[in-house]
């Protein structure tokens, strides 16, 4: 078998199948392979006439087809699952090729292999992938990490399959060293939980508080996506509420059972936002929120709970409020990505990479799913001050949540009274009211460490740590 495939995928379910072909329309020779050879076959069958495929069914021919470097894509389920394919084909390569991992990898994981494979001369280059499968098919927003070396080889291939913004600008950039990929893959993803909660949250406020019916939320939503809040996710949710489900008649959205699933990546974001010790409480009541969805039984349990009952609002009224709404989904999703961002640059200084947040917003802009208008601005932000601390630093996104404010309020204290769950707008506003704060009760909480367990404090007045000798006669001393 000669040498000519420029790249290969082996795993060929939905999402590596889709991104096999479009290499292969993109010019590309691709080498296919799959544990079970008959989805090989069948690829090539039914899709053959796209680009040019070779098709191969063991590991030694699949990494015969690939010419030098040989980059072998893997696009298998995440953990073990993985390690087994680079199992198989790691002593099949030689120093210089390298493998791809374009699974939802935890970034641990990455960083774990790409310095085992290092020692033997291999590259690994852990790399998040958004989009879905239509994504995949037709450009996703591609994050790739691993060695500058490695991205001078794949790099100009992925920019040519990737999603392009308006401005024609590839949605793909090298994001850093080994897991940094995968890292912010797993941030995209949590930003993402936390934006599909607020607009679950805007939904719930108008249908139970407004009193529109699903195909006038939709309405809604569509008028907002002409707006600032144009986005993929506003988009689709309007598609969702205006669905009417065929069997019944019924909205489609109320034949759904209200138990949201997840993955994991959401939940990893929190996790490791812990570990840094960075506040991402939007995404955090997003995870939860789905956590809370899922327990059947106890909100079967608790259904005889006290509650409101709220008065309908009158038609004036209503869109008064869906107008309130907006403000407080747009300042909620920048707060959200605020926090995304944050997690972003800790892991960065932790970690050591040098990840360039402008353009991590940039290849955000098309081809996944959080891609928005406003990432336009975000890009520019951070262009114009690396350096930026916070979102809510840069003047602009400062003066709109200021304009923003009494109608995020307005919309929370609302929500209370009428007895309308909503912990992402709630989290998101005491995000941006702690961040504000000229003091915080966090005084009172070093009192109570240092009283109980006398962990010591500082002082606001002179340097230095101290404790007071809460069971003596309460002096302070250095500590």
């Amino acid at each position: 078998m000669s040498s000519s495939a420029q790249i290969g995928v082996t795993g060929l379910a939905v999402m590596g199948r889709n991104l096999a072909r479009n290499f292969a329309r993109n010019g590309y020779t691709v080498a296919v392979h799959n544990r079970t050879a008959s989805r090989t076959r069948d690829l090539v069958k039914e899709f053959g006439q796209e680009g040019d495929f070779v098709a191969t069914e063991t590991a030694e021919e699949f990494v015969a087809a690939l010419e030098r470097p040989r980059r072998l894509m893997i696009m298998v389920k995440a953990g073990d699952p993985t390690d087994a394919v680079i199992k198989e084909f790691a002593p099949l390569l030689e120093p210089g090729d390298m493998i791809i991992d374009g699974g939802n990898a935890h970034f641990a994981d990455t960083r774990r292999r790409e310095r085992e494979l290092r020692e033997q001369g291999i590259h690994f280059v852990g790399t998040g992938i958004s989009g879905g499968e239509e994504g995949a098919l037709h450009g996703p927003s591609i994050m790739p990490g691993g060695s500058k070396e490695s991205y001078a080889s794949l790099g100009p291939m992925l920019e040519k399959i990737s999603a392009k913004a308006k401005d024609g600008a590839p949605c793909v950039t090298h994001v850093g060293p080994d897991g940094a990929g995968h890292f912010v893959k797993m941030v995209h993803n949590g930003i993402e939980y936390a934006d599909m909660q607020l607009i679950g949250e805007a939904y719930q406020l108008l249908r139970d508080v407004a009193g529109y019916a699903p195909a006038q939320v939709a309405d809604i939503f569509r008028t907002w996506n002409t707006g600032r809040l144009d986005s993929y996710l506003i988009e689709i949710t309007a598609e969702v509420l205006s669905h009417v489900d065929a069997a019944t008649g019924k909205p489609f959205v109320d034949v759904v059972v209200d138990q949201a699933e997840q993955k994991g990546t959401g939940r990893w974001t929190v996790q490791i936002a812990l570990d840094l010790g960075v506040p991402v409480s939007g995404i955090a009541e997003a995870v939860f929120a789905r956590s809370l969805s899922g327990h059947a039984a106890l909100r079967a349990a608790s259904r005889h709970l006290a509650g409101p009952q709220p008065a309908p609002l009158s038609g004036a009224e209503a869109a008064a409020f869906a107008d309130r709404v907006e403000q407080a989904l747009y300042a909620s999703k920048i707060v959200s990505y605020t926090q995304g961002f944050h997690e972003i640059a800790a892991g960065g200084e932790e970690y050591g990479w040098d990840i360039d947040q402008g353009a991590v917003s940039a290849i955000w802009r098309a081809g996944c799913i959080i891609r928005a208008a406003f990432l336009d601005r975000i890009r520019a932000a951070y262009d114009a001050r690396p350096d930026l601390p916070s979102l809510l630093s840069d003047e602009t996104f400062a003066r709109e949540i200021a304009a923003a404010q009494d109608d995020w309020r307005e919309v929370l204290a609302t929500a209370v009274r009428q007895g309308v769950p909503t912990p992402g707008f709630a989290a998101a506003l005491s995000y941006y009211d702690g961040l504000r704060a000229p003091r915080l009760p966090a005084a009172l909480t070093q009192g109570q460490r240092d009283f109980f367990g006398a962990h010591t404090y500082r002082r606001v007045d002179r340097e230095g740590t101290f404790h007071t000798l809460w069971g003596g006669d309460r002096t302070e001393v250095s500590a």
